[in-house]
């Protein structure tokens, strides 16, 4: 094992890191010391955050590791900027397909919540509890800081008036939903719980956007190492040359990686090691 990290440490020049389940343990916090083997890595090594999140629920972690990279969001559907407050690239929902989403949804009786440029949206009538807690969360954090989670009346309003619709999340009886043919070829489902559904842009993968990343950077993809726990990170994982995968993702993350290090709830001695040893 020493000899992999001895032999491979000079060769990587990039750490992709997911955030849910792989950088926070199951109380959404860093570890200190995960914090601070992160800070140090990021003074000689390209970091970059590549999440499901949307930007704003991700900022308040991007500030605590200290990083200035942009950060892939959405499961890949979008570069953003944080320094200047701008989308450096995107593959967002189309304002069409996006409407008639919304009116499929409506029509199958799901609950939904739904990314645009700089809100996460869910609704006021039918409130998702995840969304409720994130809600309680973002209200920890000074106005100024606050993640934008606002509940809405017209999701149909909220979609056509904004810049960007990044992604839709539904909860319900998504497996039917999920098989209609106009669902099935405008967008790349995945799923992030037992009844719930991500729908992005067909074609946006973590994977994919990372490939996309690192083209003006002149770093390739034998030189990314990849951290991830989810079925939204195999393709990353599988796309560089270093994937790690959390002990406490499933068999088929697990078998799509090159490494597996402990589980999330493990940081003082898992992947703040690894990465330690990987990169200083």
């Amino acid at each position: 094992m020493d000899q992999l990290f001895t032999h491979q440490s000079s060769k990587h020049k990039l750490l992709a890191l997911d955030l849910d389940g792989t950088v926070l343990n199951s109380q959404h916090t860093i570890s200190q010391e995960l914090v601070e083997t992160i800070k140090q890595i990021a003074q000689h090594t390209h970091v970059v955050v590549v999440t499901g999140r949307h930007h704003v629920a991700a900022k308040p972690y991007y500030d605590q590791l200290g990083l200035s990279t942009p950060i892939i969001c959405c499961n890949g559907t979008y570069i953003f900027d944080y320094q200047n407050d701008t989308v450096i690239q995107e593959n967002a929902i189309d304002k069409g397909i996006a409407a008639e989403f919304i009116t499929l949804s409506q029509a199958h009786n799901l609950k939904m919540v739904m990314y645009v440029r700089d809100a996460m949206l869910y609704s006021r009538a039918r409130p998702i509890e995840y969304m409720e807690a994130l809600l309680t969360w973002s209200q920890t954090f000074p106005a100024s800081q606050r993640p934008n989670i606002q509940k809405v009346d017209d999701f149909q309003h909220e979609a056509q008036s904004s810049d960007y619709v990044w992604k839709f999340v539904v909860e319900g009886e998504v497996n039917t939903f999920a098989e209609i043919p106009f669902v099935k070829e405008s967008f790349n489902g995945e799923r992030s719980w037992i009844d719930r559904v991500d729908f992005a842009a067909t074609g946006n993968s973590k994977g994919n956007a990372l490939t996309r990343y690192i083209e003006p950077l002149g770093i390739s993809l034998d030189e990314c190492v990849a951290v991830g726990d989810n079925h939204n990170d195999i393709s990353m994982l599988k796309a560089v040359g270093l994937g790690v995968a959390m002990q406490n993702a499933d068999d088929t993350v697990r078998s799509s990686a090159d490494l597996i290090t402990q589980k999330n709830n493990d940081d003082e001695t898992g992947l703040a090691e690894l990465l330690h040893r990987l990169f200083t």
